[in-house]
Parts: structure tokens; sequence; C-alpha cells
């Protein structure tokens, strides 16, 4: 998925330092000795999937079904604390938002109001760097994951079987390059095109979709030099197409079809038109936010998630402490047991796992450090010592 990719002596592609550089390099150069990988190294425990996979009415109705139904007074009890999670999140997301709003009017490049003054290259880099530093805790409230160096360098260096779309990617053109994921899932991804004739393979054939990694969504901020920021979010995006979503790559035909090229050079041609056509359906059609309108949808989804995990965590703690009907204490230095918090993950862990057929990490002690600060009343929480 790299072609002739040469590295700069600056600072700045990746994120990385120099040395960072360096190490990114030697990862890929190991791709590239392997054999047919399929996913990077220690990718189970590198990726944690942490997104419940659930809209928050859905979890609501599948509580008050298993664990709120006994009663009228139990269900519209829940139904009332579900009320107040979301009364109490509101004005603190849109305070949030409005934060990073003013981060990032300076540098949007889709303003269209009048520019207030000239900003450098250099200082609209810095300001940059401080809406994704403001953006890292709203990604992880979101449960995305920030893909690692080892997942960039798998990405760039292999291709899946079924890819005909390739792209080359020279990293000196960029300043930075980041991803985040969420909703792995491993299943057939069909390809978006055009016509019928082009969801045929070479030969005439029917396309076969094939089992692959990919995500339910991708986030990608990236950086050309000498241009701005670009923030993009994708649905259904294969692991190892995450290079097609960068700005500034160009399309390149695989070796299978470049040695075709002595004897059909005009199918050869034809593919390289779908292939490029493919890619411009890829962006089209499974792009979901850009820019500005990004962290709109950033933060409702961070919003959602953190009423998500609140309301999982009230559902199980008072399962298991029905006595406990008051809201938390917010005194200083007050922490949460670790087996009580450690028991609540596993029952939520088990309980996604059995509804949803995934392995899902619940972020127990974040949800019961949210619920404690809430401190609605009808709230269940864990031994407090």
């Amino acid at each position: 998925m790299l072609s002739m990719t040469r590295f700069a002596l600056g600072t700045r592609i990746l994120g990385l330092s120099l040395r960072g550089k360096s190490s990114l390099a030697a990862t890929m150069a190991k791709y590239r000795k392997m054999w047919k990988p399929t996913e990077p190294q220690n990718w189970a425990l590198d990726y944690q999937e942490k997104y419940i996979p659930f809209s928050k009415n859905q979890l609501v109705d599948a509580l008050v079904k298993e664990f709120h139904s006994s009663n009228r007074e139990e269900r519209l009890s829940f139904l009332q604390f579900v009320s107040q999670v979301d009364s109490s999140l509101v004005p603190h997301y849109y305070s949030v938002l409005e934060q990073l709003k003013t981060l990032y009017t300076p540098i949007n490049p889709d303003r269209d109001t009048l520019q207030e003054f000239y900003l450098t290259d250099a200082e609209r880099l810095t300001k940059e760097q401080d809406v994704l530093a403001r953006m890292e805790p709203l990604l992880d409230q979101a449960n995305f994951n920030k893909l690692s160096k080892e997942a960039l360098a798998y990405a760039l260096i292999v291709n899946h079987p079924h890819d005909e779309v390739q792209v080359t990617v020279n990293l000196d053109q960029y300043e930075y390059i980041t991803f985040w994921a969420l909703g792995q899932r491993i299943g057939p991804l069909r390809v978006m095109t055009a016509t019928r004739a082009q969801r045929r393979g070479f030969f005439g054939t029917a396309r076969i979709p094939a089992d692959r990694h990919y995500f339910k969504r991708v986030i990608v901020a990236a950086r050309t030099k000498n241009a701005h920021l670009v923030l993009k979010c994708f649905k259904d995006i294969p692991l190892e197409g995450l290079e097609q979503l960068l700005p500034s790559v160009k399309v390149r035909t695989s070796i299978f079809y470049r040695a075709l090229l002595n004897t059909m050079l005009m199918v050869f041609g034809q593919r390289r038109n779908i292939h490029s056509l493919e890619l411009v359906h890829m962006l089209y059609y499974r792009s979901t936010s850009n820019n500005s309108e990004l962290l709109d949808a950033l933060t409702l989804r961070a919003q959602e998630e953190h009423a998500k995990e609140v309301i999982l965590a009230h559902s199980f703690l008072l399962r298991c402490h029905p006595q406990h009907q008051h809201p938390l204490p917010k005194e200083t230095g007050v922490e949460t047991d670790s087996k009580p918090v450690e028991h609540l993950r596993e029952q939520v862990e088990a309980w996604l796992r059995l509804h949803s057929g995934l392995e899902i990490n619940f972020c127990a002690e974040r949800a019961c450090k949210h619920l404690k600060e809430l401190g609605i009343r009808g709230a269940a929480y864990p031994v407090i010592r």
C-alpha cells in the first residue's frame, strides 16, 4: 500500500519524533518481509474495543425488560434516572463543544465568515495541535481507539488480496497523520461501485465479498505541508484501507493488472478508471462528517457513550446492591473499592457479550466515577472505603 515512501528529516510527520519515525520505518520494513500477514502484531492486545454497540434507547429498553420490570414504580424510577442523566450531561458537553469550536474557528477551512487575522503556517500548525489535544478526551470518552504505530505500519504496507484499489502515499508530504477507530468487525465488506458491470470481477464473474477486519467508524486527522488540518470521519473502513482516506494520495494499479499491460492495454486503462472511481465512491459514500461537523458529531457520540456507561453501571450496581438508593458521596479523597468495580466490569462485559456477541471492554472505573459525580438520587453505588 505504500509505494516508494521517503522519510524527511522534519520532526512532525505522523506526530512522531525523529526517533519515532525511524521506529516506524523499521516496523514498516518488518511487514514488507512478512509472508501475507493478516493483522498487526499483538493486535488483540493493542486494540481493545470499548464502544458499546447499542444506541442509548436500545440499551434502556433492554435494561428495562431485564432489570426494571418487576413493578411500575421500579420502571418509572429507572426511566426518571435516565432522564436525569441526560439533563445533567447536556450542559457539560455543550460547554465542551463551545470551547472546542472557539479553538477551531480560526483554522476552520470551511468557515464562511471573514478572516479576523492572518495566520502564518507555524501559527496555524500550533493551533491545530491545540485542537487535536483538546479532542483527545472526547475521543477517549466516545470510546475511539487511537491506532498505534504498529497498526499504521501494517495498514501502509499490507494489501488485502481482494483490494484492487491501491494508492501511493508519500509521507514526506505530511506534517502529521493520526487515525482513531471504533467498532471493529470481522465480516464481508462490499465494494461500493457505480455500475452493475463494475460489481463483477476481471473475467465477468460476480465478486464475492471477503471476510476482513473493518471498523464501523474511523476518524483521520492529517495535514499536508503548507496546507491545513483535515478532519474526516468514515464508516465501514477496512484495516488495510486506512491510507486511502488520506489527502493527497495517488491511485496506482496493482502488480497483477500492470502485468497485463503488454497484452491488454485497453482493459488496463479501463481497470485504472474503475479503481479511481471506486476510491471516489468510498470517499463520498462512506464519509459521515468533515471538519467542524465532525466536532459536533464527536461531542454527541461522547455524550451518548458517557450516558450509556453510567446507565449500565447504575443498573448493575442496583442489581447487586438494591438497598443503596441514595446519591454517591463526593467527599474529596474517597475512592471506589476495586473489588466491586472489577465485579461490575465482569458483569457488564458478560451481559454485553451475551446480547451483542462481541468482546467489549467496559470502563467500569470511569463509569463509577461519572456516576458518583452526577450524584443523582436513586443511583446505586459500589462499596466505598
